[in-house]
């Protein structure tokens, strides 16, 4: 992703977005969500370069900032909640996916952002069900949409989904988290017993507050 094109493509593929100039400059492009008409992707030209701004996490704004010589405080925005990302070639595009994803997700009040935040919170080695993953973003009786949210993980080394299990404690098939094995070998890495394809809720089952 090095070009404009590129990058608002992407921008746009998310559900209720729409491009404006508002600037009454062509150079300024923002990709805003329908409804809250907020923006959560800035794209222009500066010095010969296409770049643009995020909305970013704490967490993910100084991971970036760090990691990548071409991600600078945010320009023209509050620095403290943008990043300016340089589309000079040097990230890799599935990092610049989800710089993209996670400031669409930050801008929007979405079940999936609930879910994804609700996700981020079960610690280190230990596993919560879909309904306690659904109960943590607000709705309980939403086990169904935390399943597709989780199957459609813009950041998987962010939020773990390896962690989340059916309400027997068995794990998901093998078509998630990268394919058979995958989550039992995740979850085993943090020191999560896997036996017969299940995880002992009563041991290893996050208490939900």
């Amino acid at each position: 992703m090095t070009t404009r094109e590129e990058a608002l493509q992407y921008g746009l593929s998310f559900a209720e977005t729409y491009l404006e100039a508002p600037f009454h400059d062509n150079n300024w492009q923002l990709v805003r969500v329908r409804g809250s008409k907020k923006a959560f992707l800035w794209v222009y030209e500066k010095d010969g370069l296409i770049r643009m701004n995020v909305k970013v996490s704490p967490e993910s704004r100084d991971l970036f900032r760090s990691a990548y010589p071409s991600v600078l405080p945010g320009w023209h925005q509050n620095k403290e909640h943008w990043n300016t990302v340089i589309l000079d070639g040097t990230i890799p595009e599935n990092v610049l996916q989800d710089m993209i994803a996670e400031s669409y997700e930050l801008i929007t009040d979405s079940p999936a952002k609930r879910i994804y935040e609700a996700v981020k919170r079960i610690p280190k080695g230990k596993v919560a069900t879909y309904g306690q993953v659904a109960q943590m973003a607000g709705n309980a009786k939403m086990s169904r949409a935390v399943g597709n949210a989780l199957h459609k993980n813009p950041q998987p080394g962010t939020i773990p989904c390896h962690r989340v299990v059916n309400a027997k404690g068995e794990l998901a098939g093998e078509f998630a988290f990268g394919g058979a094995g995958a989550q039992a070998s995740l979850l085993e890495a943090e020191g999560v017993v896997v036996s017969g394809g299940k995880v002992d809720l009563n041991k290893y089952g996050m208490a939900i507050i």
